[in-house]
C-alpha cells in the first residue's frame, strides 16, 4: 500500500531539511534532534484544566486532567509511558498528545518519565514504569483519580513498556490495571518478523534505527527473550487488561504488534485492533501534518470511555 500522501510530506521536508538518520547519531544528539522536531511536527500544546509536574516513587512525573472537568472530580486515569526507543523521549515530546487524550477522554492522564538508555539500560524502564505505576494507583485518593478505571498506554517504546506493566498486574506484581493501549508497540526485540525485511530505508524508522535503539537498551543478546523487554515471548497472556492495539504497515514493528493482538485474542483477551495500511511508524505524534493522528486520539478515546462506561 502507497505511503500517504500526509505522511510523504514529513518525509520530504526531514530529506529537504538534510536530518540525518539517528542511528548516524550519539544518543545524547538524537535527543537534541527530536526535540528541535516537536514544534515543526507537532499541534499547539491545546488548554487543559491541569497540568503539573509531580514526582512519584523517585520518577518524574506529568499530571494532565482534561479541559472542562471539575476540580474536585475522581476521574479515571490513562498513565503514559512515551515512545523513543527507550533511548530519546521525556514529557515534553508526548505532552500534545497526553493533553488531547485527556481532554478527548474527560479523564485524567499522567505521563511517566522513566529513566533512557544507553546511561541506564534494561530493565531501569521497567522498573521505572513499575515503580511510577504502583505510586499513581496507590496515590490515587490523593491526586483524585479512580484506582479502579485505570488504563496504562504508550506508543512504540512506550507500547512495549504498558504491555510489561499490563502483565505484571496479571500477576500481582502491580497493582490491578484495567485496559491497555498500544500504539505500534515494540513486543518482540528479537527483531524476527517479515516487516523488518520491508522497512529498511527512507522512513523514520528504520531496521536499522529499531536495532539502533535495541542495542543501546539491552544489555546483551539474551535479554531479547527476556519478556519485560519482548512482552510477545511471555509464556501466557491470558488474563491481561483488555486492549487496544494500533498497528501502521509502513512500520518494522507492523508484524509483531499484529502477532501481540493476535495472541491476545486467541489467549481470551479482549481486544481492538486498528491497522494503518498507509500509515507510518511515529504518526502519533505528528499531527501538525498527518490528520490520521487526530483521528486515532478520537479512537483511542472512545475505546477507553467505553471501557470505563463514561458517556
Amino acid at each position: 500500500m502507497k505511503l500517504h500522501r500526509d505522511d510523504q510530506t514529513v518525509l520530504d521536508l526531514i530529506k529537504a531539511a538534510g536530518r540525518p538518520p539517528l542511528y548516524t547519531l550519539s544518543p545524547v544528539e538524537a535527543r537534541a534532534a527530536s526535540a528541535a522536531s516537536r514544534t515543526v511536527m507537532q499541534d499547539a500544546p491545546p488548554d487543559v484544566a491541569e497540568c503539573r509536574d509531580l514526582t512519584g516513587a523517585g520518577v518524574p512525573l506529568r499530571l494532565y486532567r482534561g479541559a472542562g472537568t471539575a476540580a474536585d472530580a475522581v476521574l479515571p486515569c490513562l498513565i503514559f509511558y512515551h515512545g523513543g526507543g527507550w533511548v530519546i523521549g521525556d514529557l515534553d515530546s508526548h505532552d500534545v498528545v497526553c493533553r488531547q487524550l485527556a481532554s478527548a477522554t474527560g479523564a485524567c492522564v499522567i505521563a511517566v518519565d522513566y529513566r533512557l538508555a544507553p546511561e541506564h539500560k534494561f530493565p531501569a524502564a521497567v522498573d521505572d514504569s513499575a515503580a511510577a505505576t504502583a505510586w499513581i494507583i496507590g496515590n490515587a485518593a490523593e491526586l483524585k483519580i479512580d484506582a479502579s478505571r485505570i488504563a496504562v498506554g504508550g506508543d512504540s517504546a512506550g507500547g512495549n513498556l504498558a504491555a510489561v506493566m499490563a502483565i505484571m498486574a496479571r500477576d500481582g506484581a502491580l497493582p490491578p490495571i484495567g485496559y491497555q493501549m498500544l500504539v505500534y508497540p515494540a513486543t518482540d526485540l528479537a527483531a524476527v518478523f517479515p516487516s523488518y525485511d520491508r522497512i529498511v530505508e527512507g522512513y523514520l524508522l528504520t531496521t536499522t534505527t529499531m536495532k539502533w535503539f535495541r542495542d543501546h537498551y539491552l544489555n546483551n543478546e539474551a535479554e531479547q527473550s527476556d519478556w519485560r523487554a519482548s512482552p510477545l515471548r511471555v509464556a501466557s497472556l491470558a488474563g491481561v487488561a483488555p486492549a487496544f492495539v494500533v498497528t501502521c504497515a509502513h512500520d518494522p514493528l507492523c508484524d509483531e504488534g499484529r502477532a501481540f493482538a493476535e495472541r491476545l485474542e486467541n489467549e481470551g483477551v479482549q481486544v481492538t485492533a486498528m491497522h494503518y495500511s498507509d500509515h507510518m511508524h511515529a504518526f502519533f505524534t505528528m499531527g501538525k501534518f498527518i490528520k490520521a493522528s487526530g483521528t486515532m486520539i478520537l479512537s483511542m478515546a472512545a475505546a477507553m470511555k467505553a471501557h470505563w462506561g463514561m458517556a
